[in-house]
């Protein structure tokens, strides 16, 4: 709402990440070809944040690099002293803020922007609890801490961990995420009067609800809220996002003809009316206009597609790929930093790559642009209409003219005018019997067998 007051964002990333066995920190693993914290971040920042804290620890260095050119600040926890005090590092950062705190957790990525401004809706009912904490309910809620609701309404009562809960309590389904929206100017107060008399040492964030008096709980989908500690639990994370995202691209009119084969990037864009075909991977920055095809077993990555346009099955578009209306790449053909125009095709086993294919041209099966000396890569210009005949290696740089025919098999090495005919391969000779007497002079040698 706008009459709300300013938000600042705290994300927790100082844990070490043990568990995920990498020498990249946890929160910087990809989901959909997109760091997790990242993710969570694009959501935070729908909200418009005055400003963004994220708490770094160990590798501390990997996630500043990250979070840098977003303009978000960093705050370092030294020592791990549990979530309130990891909390309480972001207390210089924040001086002078004035409004809402959201206190996030960079492992949790895939909490939307809708539940996090939900979060601070409730902040600012009626009650005005001073602290709002992020609940779900598990298929198996096992050893999360518990959430204690007052009968009849969503005031929370108070956080019980597993191991501290009585069977009633645990018998309770609701647990905590952890994540929670605090009133800004009662936030480091209630930091303040933190205790570590407990058998970590540490001090829990958890501990602010009962010390407020005043909270209250919001629901979330359990998927919305899953965390990643390990491989497997990033797997999973993947599983999810990709599940949705399939969902998405099927209700804005693309077909995708087995879902559970099709991989997204965090950033791919798909038009109407698309067709998908079965086990096609897409990597960041593609763009697939309405009306294209992407056939089978397809890898496409930072390339764009434009309507009309078939791809594969079997093809690679690598980076810098412009596919424009009408053409066509085929099965085992690989595209890389090259404009195909309008109507123009490439269907079999060919590589194209840092060149410029006109309209309509064709390029025959087995042809290469040889666009890489060992030091430096140079182009390749095919005009309009140009055939270029299979099994050709077109020395780059190098022009084929508008119309222009080259020979299949033809090595070209210079520029090839408009309408000629480029012929470039040793000539063909013809020894009569020659065969003949190889094999009678070879059977010999083997003793007449």
């Amino acid at each position: 709402m706008s009459s709300q007051p300013p938000v600042a964002i705290v994300v927790l990333a100082a844990g070490k990440g043990t568990r995920m066995k990498s020498d990249l920190h946890k929160v910087l693993h990809p989901i959909a070809g997109r760091p997790m914290l990242l993710h969570l971040l694009a959501s935070a920042a729908a909200l418009a944040p005055e400003r963004t804290v994220v708490v770094v620890g160990a590798g501390r260095e990997q996630v500043e690099a990250a979070v840098a050119p977003l303009g978000a600040g960093t705050a370092h926890q030294a020592e791990q002293l549990g979530t309130g005090h990891a909390v309480m590092q972001a207390e210089a950062a924040l001086a002078g803020f004035a409004g809402d705190v959201l206190i996030l957790y960079g492992d949790v990525p895939l909490v939307s922007a809708a539940t996090m401004r939900e979060m601070l809706d409730r902040l600012h009912a009626a009650d005005s609890p001073e602290v709002v904490v992020l609940g779900f309910r598990p298929a198996d809620p096992g050893a999360y801490g518990r959430l204690i609701v007052a009968p009849g309404g969503d005031r929370l009562e108070k956080i019980v961990e597993y191991k501290d809960a009585s069977d009633t309590e645990r018998a309770v389904d609701l647990c905590n995420t952890g994540l929670m929206a605090v009133q800004g100017e009662r936030l480091f107060a209630l930091l303040a009067r933190l205790g570590n008399a407990n058998a970590a040492g540490e001090y829990y964030l958890t501990d602010v609800v009962e010390l407020s008096g005043q909270a209250a709980v919001i629901e979330a989908a359990a998927d919305e809220v899953a965390g990643v500690n390990s491989r497997a639990e990033l797997a999973a994370v993947e599983a999810t996002w990709q599940q949705a995202r399939r969902a998405r691209a099927m209700a804005e009119g693309a077909t995708l003809l087995a879902p559970e084969t099709v991989w997204f990037a965090h950033d791919t864009v798909v038009g109407r009316d698309v067709t998908i075909a079965q086990n096609v991977v897409f990597g960041p920055g593609v763009e697939v206009a309405d009306g294209a095809t992407i056939h089978a077993f397809s890898h496409v990555e930072g390339a764009k597609v434009a309507s009309g346009v078939e791809v594969g099955p079997y093809a690679r578009l690598r980076p810098g790929a412009v596919l424009e209306q009408g053409a066509k790449v085929g099965n085992f053909v690989e595209v890389k930093n090259a404009v195909l125009h309008a109507g123009a095709k490439a269907n079999h086993l060919s590589y194209i790559g840092d060149a410029e294919v006109g309209a309509k041209a064709n390029i025959g099966a087995g042809t290469i642009t040889c666009n890489y000396n060992g030091y430096l890569k140079s182009r390749t210009v095919i005009g309009a209409g140009a055939f270029v005949g299979s099994n050709s290696a077109l020395v780059a740089p190098v022009t084929i003219g508008a119309g222009a025919i080259v020979a299949a098999g033809s090595i070209i090495v210079r520029d090839v005018t408009e309408d000629s005919l480029a012929l470039a391969r040793g000539r063909q000779e013809e020894r009569a019997g020659w065969a003949a007497r190889f094999r009678a002079s070879m059977k010999a040698k083997k003793g007449g067998q």
